[in-house]
C-alpha cells in the first residue's frame, strides 16, 4: 500500500472520488457527489491550509484522509482539523485508515503542529479513532450549521 499527498495536476482523483463516495462511506449512508470543476478543484489542491492524502493498493485508490490546518489566536497558532477519512468498504481493516493517519501525523511532526481534532459522527469511527489514540474530555460540543438563503 502506498499514501500519497495530493497536490495540483491530481484533480481527476478529486472527481473519481466524488463520484464514487459511496464505496469509501458507511453501507447505505453515502452517495455520489458533485465533483469540483478542473478550476475548482486545482484552487482547492493548491491551498496550503489543504492537507488531502491518499491510499492506493496496485494504483486503485482504496482510501483518502482530508484534513484543514486551522490558524488560531493563541496556544500553539495553529491545528489540524481531521475533516474526512474513508476507507473502501472492501478494503476495510487492512491498515489504509492507520496508514493514512501516519503520514497525517508525519506531515504534523515536520510541520511544528501539535494537535489534530475530529468529529466523529458514528460508533465506528468514534472506534476507530479511539484505536488510534484519540480521546474525549466527556464534553462534547453540538455541531450545528447554518445555510445562507440564497
Amino acid at each position: 500500500m502506498s499514501v500519497k499527498r495530493l497536490g495540483p495536476g491530481d484533480e481527476p482523483i478529486l472527481v473519481s472520488l466524488a463520484t464514487n463516495d459511496a464505496a469509501f462511506d458507511l453501507d447505505g449512508r453515502g452517495g455520489s457527489l458533485v465533483p469540483l470543476d478542473d478550476d475548482a478543484g486545482r484552487r482547492f489542491l493548491a491551498n496550503p491550509a489543504v492537507l488531502f492524502w491518499t491510499a492506493s493498493d496496485d494504483d486503485k485508490v482504496v482510501g483518502f484522509l482530508y484534513c484543514v490546518v486551522v490558524p488560531l489566536r493563541s496556544g500553539d497558532g495553529r491545528e489540524v482539523l481531521l475533516y474526512e477519512i474513508g476507507v473502501r468498504n472492501d478494503f476495510r481493516r487492512h491498515g489504509a485508515g492507520r496508514a493514512l493517519l501516519t503520514e497525517m501525523e508525519a506531515w504534523m511532526r515536520a510541520n511544528d503542529v501539535g494537535e489534530v481534532w475530529v468529529l466523529a459522527d458514528n460508533p465506528v469511527a468514534v472506534e476507530f479513532y479511539r484505536d488510534c489514540g484519540f480521546t474525549t474530555d466527556g464534553q462534547q460540543p453540538t455541531y450545528m450549521t447554518r445555510a445562507l438563503p440564497t
